[in-house]
C-alpha cells in the first residue's frame, strides 16, 4: 500500500454534522487499485457515531468498498439516521491506526476539500486528464458482434487507465445496445449519466457512458460515448489492441453513483 500525508482541510458531512473534521489526511491507494482515499486520525473522527457493526453480507464487487482485509466495521449513526457500514478500519499496517469512512452515495451526505464539495473520491495530486481529438479508425466489437464503428474519436487520456476512446452517438450500432439506469460521477470529468449495455448479453452492464455536460477541461467528450476497452474488442487502423487489465476487467454489473473508469 502506497500512502502520502496530504496538506488539505477535509470534512464530511451527515447533514450539518461534521463526523470526520481533519487537516492531516493520509492518502492512501491501495494495492491494484487506482483511486485514492483518506485514512484520518482517530482524534479526527466523531468516533462517538459510530457503532461497531459485523462485516456486509457478500454482494457484488463496489469501487467503494475497501479492496483488502478489513478489521472492523462501524455504522454512523446521527440522531435517527443510521448509515450502515459507512465507516472501517483496515487491517493492513501502514492505515490500521487510522478510519476510513466511505465515499458511497447516500452514506455520507458530501465531502469537501478546504471549502469546495468533492464527489466520488478523493483528488489523486498525481492524475491527469488529457483529450485529443483524432481521426484514427476505432472499430469496437464483442464476441465478433459490431459496436460502432468511427473515423471521428476523441481520445481521453487519464492516469493509471487504458485511453478511453469516444466516439459519436451515430456511430454505434443501437441495435447492439440497450440503454441502462445509471448516474456516475468522476472528480476530474463531471457526471456520466447515460449507460449502456449489451442487447444480447445482459449479465454485461454498463459497457458504455457518456458524459453530456462534462467539465470545461475534457469538454470535448460531450455527447460521445466511451467503451470499456476492458470488456471490448478494439481496432484502431485495422490493429487490434489487447484487452487492458484493470478492476473493470471482469463481466459483473458496474455499481450506480461513480465510476473511475472513464
Amino acid at each position: 500500500m502506497r500512502t502520502e500525508p496530504i496538506d488539505k482541510w477535509v470534512r464530511a458531512y451527515v447533514g450539518d454534522v461534521a463526523v470526520v473534521d481533519t487537516r492531516t489526511p493520509l492518502l492512501f491507494w491501495e494495492d491494484d487499485f487506482p483511486v485514492p482515499t483518506y485514512a484520518v486520525d482517530e482524534a479526527d473522527v466523531r468516533t462517538d457515531l459510530l457503532q461497531p457493526t459485523d462485516p456486509p453480507p457478500s454482494a457484488e464487487w463496489s469501487s467503494f468498498d475497501p479492496q483488502g482485509p478489513v478489521s472492523q466495521w462501524y455504522d454512523v449513526v446521527v440522531g435517527d439516521q443510521r448509515r450502515p457500514h459507512a465507516a472501517w478500519r483496515l487491517a493492513d499496517p501502514a492505515v490500521a491506526d487510522r478510519l476510513v469512512l466511505s465515499w458511497r452515495p447516500g452514506l455520507l451526505d458530501r465531502w469537501t476539500e478546504e471549502d469546495e464539495e468533492v464527489m466520488g473520491h478523493p483528488k489523486d495530486p498525481y492524475h491527469r486528464v488529457e483529450v485529443l481529438r483524432s481521426s484514427r479508425h476505432v472499430v469496437v466489437r464483442r464476441d465478433g458482434v459490431l459496436l460502432a464503428d468511427s473515423r471521428r474519436p476523441v481520445l481521453l487520456y487519464e492516469t493509471g487507465l487504458p485511453t478511453r476512446f469516444y466516439l459519436p452517438p451515430e456511430d454505434m450500432v443501437a441495435d447492439a445496445l440497450v440503454s441502462q439506469e445509471n448516474r456516475t460521477h468522476c472528480p476530474y470529468k463531471g457526471f456520466a449519466e447515460r449507460y449502456w449495455g449489451l442487447r444480447e448479453h445482459p449479465e454485461v452492464s454498463g459497457i458504455a457512458w457518456c458524459y453530456d455536460e462534462p467539465k470545461a477541461a475534457v469538454e470535448a467528450i460531450a455527447g460521445r460515448v466511451a467503451f470499456y476497452n476492458e470488456l471490448v474488442d478494439l481496432e484502431v487502423d485495422d490493429l487490434p489492441l489487447p484487452r487492458a487489465r484493470s478492476p473493470f476487467s471482469e463481466d459483473r454489473p458496474r455499481v450506480t453513483g461513480r465510476a473511475v473508469h472513464d
